[in-house]
């Protein structure tokens, strides 16, 4: 079972009908939350939440020392229905932390940190049942849950505190003390809660029967009262429920921006905390789309997205921040994808050899095996630089404001006019360079979700992605539907 959890977690394929079009993306730095008060009480004692969700942030110590919430029903911190992964002590680091009756915590053992993956969980509560291991399920991409650090079960008929009237429901955040914290990040999907039924996971999803895959499926039961169902379809209402019942969520901090077509059925690569080395040198936000430079400790520190590839063409855009010393955009190997000592540059080792680094610095030089030489133009704070990663050739092309480099043309193909060859040839991760100077940052474009301003709305020839300029002829964007057809 477990091979069929982590292949299900990298993001499902849909190869049915059943097409999940949005998710919605939630960022601690705007305390961005949804909200609903409940009108009526109804069933306290039989429900169900189910929902699919990407991290991109994990446990980040003392800062984030509020967990990150995925789901409260409640009336405050220890009178909840809550799930959340803890993140303010190693111990239970990115474990999932629920609450079903009072204020005991239960914990899974397995710790949720592959920020690559869209996971399905399902809550399903029952307290009615007699046997007390029954009275709460949890599933996580279809496999119920067995291995628990701590575990709480409520006394047969227990009343929670969820569906009662005038308590707040809440997506991405909880209360303390007056006021929200432990908001949520990342994106979340397919939104069910439902009133007076504790539900299997295939009420909500199956297993793909080509790949094994555990993907969505299009829910048809009833909803209850309470029930609700987010699609996050509609940017204008992105609180919307389309249950049919009216049961509506407030938005708090939340825009039409924060829609993303990142989805459960269609998975795009984002930045990768885990390559971030070491470790405290950078933060991301914004869906992990954005990376933010917070010290000076360390020379040029990489960071790659989280989908690595070795053939296809494949696209994506980055946007300069407020400081461009010594920073850079390329792609760099799956063989050099970290960073080490203080004063070498990415991808290399304490001798400084780097091959299978290549990027395009903002003084206009391009670097490859940690050698620079002239190559195009100098950019800065708002251009908006391209890369075309051809693996079919090992070629890379760079374009700043839809201008290729070097008289580069990426539709050459073997030829490579005015490319940057790969050596070696192999796996690449796109990847940026952030040099020695706090409030350095970089905007990046991946096609599923981005902070960058778009004008013009650019998506490649399968219609995937979301860029400021078409992707040239035959490149596309990294995403799990185009990795099904060329990857």
């Amino acid at each position: 079972m477990e091979t069929l959890q982590r292949t299900a977690n990298r993001g499902s394929v849909s190869t049915g009908l059943y097409d999940i079009a949005n998710s919605l993306k939630l960022e601690p730095d705007n305390t961005e939350y949804l909200s609903r008060t409940i009108g009526s009480t109804t069933n306290r004692k039989t429900f169900t939440v189910s929902c699919w969700f990407k991290r991109t942030e994990l446990k980040a110590g003392a800062a984030d020392a509020n967990g990150h919430n995925l789901f409260f029903s409640g009336v405050d911190s220890t009178n909840m229905v809550s799930m959340q992964f803890h993140t303010w002590q190693d111990t239970n680091a990115d474990k999932l932390e629920f609450r079903v009756v009072g204020s005991t915590n239960n914990y899974t053992s397995r710790r949720f940190r592959d920020t690559s993956a869209w996971y399905h969980i399902v809550l399903a509560v029952d307290t009615t049942q007699a046997t007390e291991s029954n009275r709460w399920k949890l599933y996580v991409n279809g496999v119920q849950e067995t291995a628990f650090d701590a575990t709480s079960y409520p006394s047969q008929d227990a009343d929670t505190v969820n569906n009662v009237q005038n308590n707040v429901m809440r997506i991405g955040t909880k209360p303390y003390g007056g006021s929200e914290f432990g908001y949520f990040a990342g994106y979340i999907a397919d939104y069910y809660h439902i009133d007076g039924q504790a539900l299997a996971p295939t009420s909500f999803g199956e297993v793909d029967s080509d790949s094994g895959i555990w993907k969505p499926k299009k829910y048809t039961g009833s909803f209850g009262t309470n029930g609700w169902y987010l699609d996050f379809v509609d940017g204008s209402d992105l609180g919307d429920d389309e249950s049919g019942n009216g049961n509506d969520f407030t938005e708090n901090n939340i825009a039409a921006a924060d829609q993303a077509t990142d989805t459960p059925t269609n998975n795009f690569c984002t930045f990768n905390p885990v390559t971030i080395s070491p470790s405290n040198l950078l933060t991301l936000s914004e869906g992990a789309t954005q990376i933010n430079r917070i010290t000076t400790a360390k020379w040029n520190t990489p960071c790659s997205n989280t989908i690595n590839v070795n053939k296809g063409k494949w696209y994506g855009e980055f946007q300069v921040g407020n400081s461009i010393t010594m920073i850079g955009v390329g792609i760099v190997s799956v063989f050099e994808n970290t960073a080490h000592g203080s004063t070498t540059g990415p991808g290399q080792d304490e001798s400084g050899i780097n091959s299978g680094v290549s990027y395009y610095a903002a003084d206009g030089k391009k670097f490859v095996a940690g050698v620079g030489s002239s190559y195009g133009s100098s950019y800065s704070s708002s251009d908006i630089i391209g890369i075309a990663m051809d693996l079919d050739n090992n070629k890379v092309y760079f374009a700043k404001n839809n201008t290729w480099q070097n008289s580069g043309d990426p539709t050459s193909g073997a030829t490579g006019t005015g490319a940057i060859d790969l050596n070696p040839a192999g796996e690449y991760f796109f990847m940026t360079i952030n040099g020695n100077s706090t409030g350095q940052s970089h905007k990046a474009n991946f096609g599923g979700y981005t902070t960058i301003s778009i004008s013009s709305a650019a998506s490649d020839a399968n219609n995937y992605g979301t860029f400021e300029y078409a992707p040239p002829s035959g490149y596309y964007a990294l995403c799990t539907k185009n990795l099904a057809e060329f990857g």
